[in-house]
């Protein structure tokens, strides 16, 4: 008995480890800038995608410090992915989402073969940080592949400058959220103002157009 009891034990474990291998297969990253309006809408969005998605999503909401941490709390309880308060030094894991704590700006670096997040007290730009622009940048100068940027509801211009690089650099494809289920409509119309903007669908398209672009079905 106590032999069985070892195989089913050790089947347990391997059957972790295949799912931590899968959850951990970094191959997007999804860059999204998001203003007014952005809780209720990361709230949307977020739940649909599946926990084994091979895409780690790095998230600029503007937002005051703290309030951050209690909005990746609420939005982790809501996902099957991992959704978190960004960390400096840590690296980026498949499956989970990145908030930028309010009052730092949030970059991408290269740390090896390895995707890092980076925090950091720079001035704030427009009157911003974290700013959409600082981690849009980081990212197209960064060795991240595969990159789709999404830009959201939101007042202003801020992302815009970040995702013409992304789509110069990496030829990153580019989703904006279209004005009618905006709560604002001045980031999205900047970007796609700049005719860097691949695909405009409403909020709730949001999910199942990223998903369509990285061949992943629900």
């Amino acid at each position: 008995m106590a032999s069985n009891d070892f195989s089913v034990n050790a089947d347990l474990i391997q059957q972790e480890k295949q799912r931590e291998n899968v959850l951990n297969e970094l191959k997007y990253v999804i860059a999204l800038g998001i203003s007014t309006g952005g809780p209720k809408a990361l709230a949307k969005i977020l739940p649909e995608f599946p926990a084994d998605i091979p895409a780690a999503f790095v998230i600029v909401q503007h937002m005051p410090a703290k309030f951050t941490k209690l909005l990746a709390a609420r939005l982790d309880e809501l996902s099957k992915i991992h959704v978190k308060e960004a960390e400096d030094g840590e690296e980026l894991k498949a499956g989970t989402a990145y908030i930028a704590p309010g009052n730092y700006h949030l970059t991408v670096s290269d740390n090896g073969q390895q995707l890092v997040l980076k925090l950091n007290q720079e001035p704030a730009i427009g009157g911003l940080r974290p700013n959409i622009d600082v981690m849009m940048t980081s990212l197209a100068e960064s060795k991240a592949k595969n990159i789709i940027g999404v830009i959201m509801t939101g007042m202003g211009s801020d992302g815009s400058k970040g995702l013409l690089l992304l789509k110069e650099k990496k030829n990153a494809i580019i989703i904006a959220q279209d004005e009618s289920t905006s709560t604002v409509f001045g980031m999205p119309r900047t970007a796609i103002e700049l005719g860097i903007v691949d695909k405009t669908v409403p909020l709730e398209e949001i999910p199942a157009c990223i998903m369509n672009i990285m061949g992943v079905h629900q």
